[in-house]
């Protein structure tokens, strides 16, 4: 798996597993350190991620950071664990805010396994800012926190990239809550800076409250005519793209009818397919069509519920499945056996195909 899939597959862990994590120390076994072990660290290795770093500060002896990730002997990014049902604010930050100054890292994470924030200096040098720069919850993570979150992998980790960037991460990320507020709930300045462009006469308060009704119903169906939009331009490329697929496949069946032949290996990989298959569907509604190119199998005698295609008549032997998008994924054979190997991906095309019926 990619990273994505990785930080994917620990918000599925995570959501499926909260109710039974009890305590901090939980917390840390079954969230925390599972994470940092994504980014790229080796949990397990002190050189590289060090647990309770003593971090002295003037009277305070002996104080420990639950976490600090290693780079060439010094703490690169410090992190401050709570219990996962624990909220995240500035007060069960005080820690991290004392810790920070002390060492030399740059960065610190507060987190309850669930919310995650990214902390650095951009207000004050050496001083942890008190607002984070990123923050997320890894239970919905959305595509771009991830490609941000991936700057902090081991592999990839560069800290005047990730400085360059964290200014303007912040203030996105800090403009993107105020629209949202601005859209649930229109301010009178926000509702002022529109009513002026459209309305002919002085905004008076009776005035400002019609429209502050007028603003935000028409926030809400500019969104909603947006999203139209884009969902009409999806569906048509991917309409395009299956007529595409259907008029190949037609002409070649009808190019090809004369001349292809079904071998023995190709009927065999249909009976492993359907195999497969037979727990979650009746054997009659997966069929095949035999092309010059390759062998489709298909559900309900579909060509636009097609399961996978066989390629068994080059050097290489190789099974094609088709993704949401519709988008070829190649898995190459060595044998037979191997289609068993994908049995999960062919049980999921299904799925696919059946959700939407």
């Amino acid at each position: 798996m990619d990273f994505k899939d990785q930080i994917k597959s620990l918000g599925e862990r995570v959501s499926k597993l909260k109710a039974q994590v009890n305590t901090e120390e939980a917390t840390k076994n079954a969230f925390i350190m599972p994470f940092i072990k994504e980014l790229g660290y080796d949990v397990f290795n002190p050189f590289e991620v060090t647990p309770e770093l003593v971090a002295d500060i003037g009277i305070k002896q002996g104080e420990k950071i639950d976490y600090a990730i290693m780079q060439n002997g010094e703490p690169i990014i410090l992190i401050e664990c709570k219990h996962h049902a624990a909220p995240l604010n500035v007060n069960n930050a005080s820690q991290l805010f004392r810790y920070f100054h002390t060492t030399k890292a740059k960065f610190s994470i507060l987190t309850n396994g669930i919310e995650y924030k990214f902390y650095t200096d951009l207000v004050e040098t050496n001083k942890m800012d008190e607002k984070p720069f990123f923050s997320f919850d890894i239970t919905d993570m959305k595509e771009n926190q991830i490609e941000e979150l991936k700057k902090f992998h081991k592999a990839y980790y560069d800290f005047e990239n990730i400085v360059n960037t964290a200014s303007d991460l912040k203030y996105t990320n800090e403009l993107k809550k105020l629209i949202h507020s601005e859209f649930t709930n229109p301010g009178g300045d926000f509702v002022k800076h529109f009513a002026r462009q459209v309305y002919p006469s002085v905004i008076t308060a009776k005035v400002l409250e019609q429209f502050t009704n007028l603003v935000k119903t028409s926030l809400n169906q500019y969104v909603s005519d947006m999203i139209t939009e884009r969902l009409k331009s999806a569906l048509t490329k991917e309409n395009q793209v299956i007529k595409e697929q259907d008029a190949a496949l037609a002409t070649e069946t009808e190019v090809d009818s004369n001349q292809t032949v079904t071998t023995q290996e190709e009927l065999e990989g249909f009976m492993i397919v359907k195999t497969i298959l037979r727990q979650k569907v009746a054997l009659s509604r997966i069929v095949y069509r035999d092309a010059l190119s390759y062998f489709a199998i298909l559900l309900d005698d579909n060509n636009r519920k097609t399961l996978c295609r066989l390629y068994f008549n080059g050097n290489k032997k190789y099974m094609v499945t088709l993704d949401e998008q519709r988008k070829e994924v190649r898995h190459d054979l060595s044998s037979l056996d191997d289609i068993f190997n994908y049995s999960d991906m062919l049980l999921e095309v299904l799925a696919n195909y059946e959700k939407v019926k």
